[in-house]
This record gives structure tokens, sequence and C-alpha cells, in this order.
């Protein structure tokens, strides 16, 4: 069974018994796949320093560092926020098919493998990680620099922009980044509710914008501007009369026409005809288009 695309699917194989992975390598490479092996779990996370594959098949039992701290540790790494592991035991009981997806994992297949099942569900898991992926990448086109973490301050899932603006676990400034979030997001938070953050050597800001499922912070992460400098920004580039690169601005930033003209000391009825002129010189049909435009360009800033 091939799987179509246009690049060949990168596949980390992390599994102690050669055996097992000479089958599972043949069955991949003749489905048009290109194999990375590990042989335990501490050469599975060398590899991820380096390479980030598509899929992981991961063995659950494995001498010095079994497959379900494999699996925790790689998803500490934001880059595999997205990456399906599908786990490979002969284990099928309750307890061990909920500790790997407790660590992380996907799915799980029981050995001996069927290679033709195995295929079929990295399919499905395939797919659903490059929708996952699409989605993110658009947000980040359309400048919504979006982030989640738990209640600890680690991050559960980024958009691109985002994953490479935050130090990894790695990095000497995670401690005290996470420590941040951590004690701000104790309190009681009201959406909307910003704090400043340095994060290495560049001041930005973040955003709390929802509590999902009770777990999930829902943040943005934003680099502070001026009313001023945006709007000059928004001038210059759309060839705006100060006024309407004034209302753009705050149509960027969610405002309603009447809050518009409240802050602008001009009518509701104004502000729309501002609107209006902005509307032809962006070339776009609606407010949420502008505002998009906007954002994509005051994110770039």
């Amino acid at each position: 069974m091939k799987l179509h695309d246009d690049q060949k699917t990168v596949v980390m194989v992390v599994d102690d018994a050669v055996d097992s992975i000479r089958m599972i390598n043949d069955a991949l490479e003749e489905a048009g796949m290109t194999v990375l092996v590990a042989l335990e779990g501490n050469q599975a996370l060398t590899i991820s320093r380096n390479i980030t594959p598509d899929v992981v098949l991961m063995d659950a039992l494995m001498p010095h560092m079994d497959g379900f701290e494999t699996c925790r540790r790689l998803k500490e790494n934001p880059a595999f926020a997205d990456i399906p592991i599908i786990f490979m035991t002969g284990l099928s009981d309750t307890e061990h098919v909920v500790m790997g997806l407790n660590a992380g994992g996907v799915d799980y297949v029981n050995k001996p493998i069927n290679t033709t099942e195995l295929l079929a569900r990295m399919d499905v898991h395939l797919a659903n990680a490059r929708m996952t992926r699409s989605a993110r990448s658009a947000l980040d086109t359309a400048g919504q620099n979006l982030f989640a973490v738990d209640r600890e301050g680690n991050l559960l899932w980024g958009t691109p922009h985002v994953c490479r603006s935050l130090p990894d676990t790695t990095h000497p400034e995670f401690p005290a980044v996470k420590s941040r979030l951590e004690e701000w997001l104790s309190h009681n938070l009201e959406p909307g509710h910003n704090m400043p953050l340095r994060i290495m050597d560049t001041p930005r800001s973040v955003e709390f914008l929802a509590l999902v499922d009770g777990r999930e912070y829902l943040l943005r992460l934003k680099t502070p501007q001026t009313q001023n400098s945006a709007a000059a920004a928004l001038k210059e580039r759309f060839h705006l009369t100060l006024r309407e690169s004034d209302v753009l601005f705050w149509i960027a930033n969610g405002k309603t026409n009447r809050e518009i003209g409240q802050i602008l000391d001009m009518s509701p009825r104004t502000v729309n005809k501002h609107l209006e002129q902005v509307f032809r010189k962006l070339g776009v049909e609606n407010r949420t288009a502008a505002a998009a435009s906007a954002i994509r360009l005051l994110a770039a800033q």
C-alpha cells in the first residue's frame, strides 16, 4: 500500500528487536517512506534534536528507557507536538494502552505487526497531523500568533512562529518563562488580560484568550507596539490617510465603529466613511479581511 504524497514520509522506528525492525523497515520502504532507526530511547532523543520525522513507531518495552518515558520526553520538544506516535506492543491489556495514550501516543498496534493495518493507521494519523499543521500555519499567515500551555506553563502546542519565538526545554531561559506563565495563570484572568514578558532579549507580551476544557490556556504572543508606530506602518504600507490608518489600527484590535468613534472623537458614520476608503485601498470587501491584512503587517513588524 503506497502513501501518496509529494515528499517522502519520514518514519522513526524505535525498537530494540532487530528482526522486528527489519520487517517494519521493508514494509515502510516498499510504501515509499524514509526510515530512521533507533534501537533504544536515548538514540531516539538524539535523533529528535536534529530531525523531526512525520510519524514515530514506538516499541513499548525496551531496556534502559521504555517507550512510555521516551514518548513523554519526545513530546517535551515543541516540534513534536503534532507528530503522531504509535505504540507497538504485545501488551494489549487496558493498563498499558492507557499508559501509552497518557504518555502522548495517538494509537497502538499489537505485535506481531500486521503491516497492512499499520500502514492504514499511519495514513489516518498522518493526514490528521498535516491538517493540524496546516491550520496552525494558516493562523501564522493571518498574524494570529497563538499557543496553548497547561496550568504549569508547559507548552502544549503553538503556531510555527510562536514555537520559533519561545525557548524550548533545553534553553537556559525556559525555567524562568515557564515560572512566569505559571504564576500569571494562577490568577483569575479575564480574556484580554496582558502580561509583559521579555523572551530571548526581545520585549513581548502575552495575551490571555480563553481556558479550554478547564486545562488548556489559549494565549497570544504579541510584540508591543505603540498606536502611533503601528498606525504609521499601516499608513505607509497601504497608502492611507492618517485618520484611515487610525481607524484600521483599531479595527485590527477588534473595536466596533461605535468604540472607534469614541476613541478618535468622531461619529460612527464618519468611521464608516473612512472604512469604505480603507476597503478600497486594501482591495478587500469587509472589515474582517481588512483586519486580517493589518494584523499580518503588524505581526511582521
